[in-house]
């Protein structure tokens, strides 16, 4: 049976599980999944994620949801695929991990915020809140400090291989770079050259075709 995706290419956590495919050079379906109709929260989806949230992802008889489960699964059954995905050794491995977290805790619930206020809003008609963006936005800026950081000390985030830390970023980051909040990675180099990096990548490419048809 075919690795099957189920979800809309617009979510950034179906974008992640389908460039993380691309960095594999896996053969998958694509299962639209109609959002606004609610088919995300009826059967036959609820049956695969029952919090009723996309992505929902089969492998022959496997079912998983959580975008980055899904990532970490793929990475690790299919290493000889691709492009490597993880580090290679424990130490490297942790630190890989707590990228991970990072993205997961403190990048991901500021910058899809940011994402939907300045990126999401505009394009369905609905009024940007001002003062979430400046709140968010602050919040996002101290982050990005502590990134520019761990970034004058290796390429990646979790080492100088780019890895699962680095590619669950792109989603999100893709999505901020078309806003104002832009200029919040052009102001610490390191950051700019990394997000730059991580955006070109031949995978991340193919995954945003998808997005476009």
């Amino acid at each position: 049976m075919a690795i099957k995706v189920h979800g809309p290419v617009m979510s950034p956590a179906v974008m992640r599980v389908i460039a993380t495919l691309k960095e594999k050079e896996l053969d998958f379906e694509l299962v639209p999944v109609n959002m606004h109709t609610g088919d995300h929260k009826k059967e036959p989806f609820i049956s695969l994620n029952p919090f009723g949230q996309v992505p929902a992802f089969e492998d022959g008889d496997l079912k998983l949801f959580e975008s980055r489960a899904i990532t970490q699964y793929i990475a690790h059954t299919y290493a000889d695929k691709g492009n490597q995905l993880l580090a290679n050794e424990p130490k490297k491995m942790a630190i890989m991990s707590v990228w991970m977290e990072v993205e997961s805790t403190k990048f991901d619930p500021i910058g899809s915020k940011l994402s939907f206020e300045l990126a999401v809003k505009p394009m369905l008609g609905m009024v940007t809140d001002d003062a979430a963006v400046a709140e968010n936005e602050e919040k996002l800026s101290k982050i990005l400090d502590v990134y520019e950081t761990r970034l004058k000390e290796s390429k990646y985030l979790g080492g100088e291989s780019f890895t699962l830390a680095d590619l669950h970023h792109a989603p999100v980051v893709h999505n901020l770079m078309g806003t104002k909040v832009k200029s919040l990675f052009d102001a610490r180099p390191h950051v700019k050259a990394w997000s730059a990096d991580i955006l070109a990548r031949p995978a991340w490419s193919k995954a945003l075709e998808l997005h476009k048809q």
